[in-house]
């Protein structure tokens, strides 16, 4: 390196932590917006400390009127009714975990495939297999649940979790294919032609170059199909009807009946409890896989 490179070098690096230091700034003069930052996390942040909360609560005060802000005591009594509403608690997350784990399995893997294929391929009607995907992103789902109902009794999988991870499946494929799609498009063309070049075939080249380039998309991926899968209600009040086969979501209908059709909000707020904690945790753990997924899987 000369010592003109070295020079320049150095400035820049100047510069950027020059930038970066009137950036803070800044910021640190303009209170404004530290104070909307904390008003918008407050507000966000508020619902979810409440359910918690009150998950911990007795099941008198937790249904009071007006409400008690904080516990006496905390209990688990709530978490026990939960627990005893039909069947086990912790059945029921064991159905949610499986169902998840089979949809965020099928979700990726296929939506890899078929996103390389389209990115990296040439072959006849692979712009219409495209388009048809990105139309099926405007269809509701459930104006699907029937047909898909129908396909799933001619299979004889109705009431079965394999069928529900289907279906959770196909409505999440549109979707994982267009991020797919977009970030294999993301990776320059040389670095395919380099791994030709080694030895490697066109598929070769996704496992051992192509695809820890774009683990960001793959962990989006897989994070949007785990929520939804987690969090899914409908398709599973249709498909299961068997109450050892229930997801969570379904169990939370069950359990929130208190006396004469009231809603017990104690039952009610330690499952959403229970159910949100996994969804939180994966979140804060690939949250900066998440963003940079999205930015390269929206645009080319």
């Amino acid at each position: 390196m000369t010592a003109t490179q070295v020079l320049t070098t150095g400035s820049s690096g100047r510069r950027g932590t020059r930038r970066s230091r009137i950036h803070a700034q800044d910021v640190s003069r303009n209170p404004l917006r530290i104070i909307v930052a904390i008003v918008l996390a407050a507000l966000f942040a508020f619902p979810i400390v409440w359910t918690t909360i009150g998950a911990f609560k007795s099941p008198t005060e937790a249904n009071a009127s007006p409400p008690v802000w904080w516990p006496s005591q905390f209990t688990l009594e709530n978490f026990a009714k939960l627990d005893s509403s039909g069947s086990s608690l912790l059945g029921y997350v064991l159905n949610s975990t499986m169902v998840t784990l089979m949809t965020v399995a099928i979700t990726t893997v296929a939506a890899v495939l078929a996103g390389y294929a389209l990115a990296r391929y040439r072959f006849r009607g692979k712009n219409v297999f495209f388009g048809i995907t990105i139309g099926m992103l405007l269809v509701p789902y459930p104006a699907l649940l029937v047909s898909l109902f129908t396909v799933m009794v001619w299979f004889g999988l109705t009431n079965s979790l394999f069928g529900l991870a289907l279906i959770y499946s196909t409505f999440q494929m549109p979707f994982a294919i267009y991020m797919m799609k977009n970030s294999f498009d993301s990776v320059p063309e040389e670095l395919i032609e380099a791994a030709e070049l080694d030895g490697c075939t066109k598929f070769g080249a996704l496992p051992r170059v192509i695809l820890p380039l774009v683990t960001p998309g793959v962990v989006t991926v897989a994070l949007f199909a785990f929520l939804a899968a987690w969090n899914e209600f409908l398709a599973a009040l249709v498909l299961l009807n068997d109450n050892p086969s229930f997801t969570l979501p379904i169990a939370l209908v069950n359990a929130q009946n208190g006396p004469l059709n009231t809603i017990d909000w104690g039952a009610l707020q330690a499952g959403i409890t229970v159910t949100m904690l996994p969804c939180v945790i994966l979140f804060i753990l690939l949250q900066r896989y998440y963003v940079s997924g999205l930015v390269a899987g929206t645009g080319k």
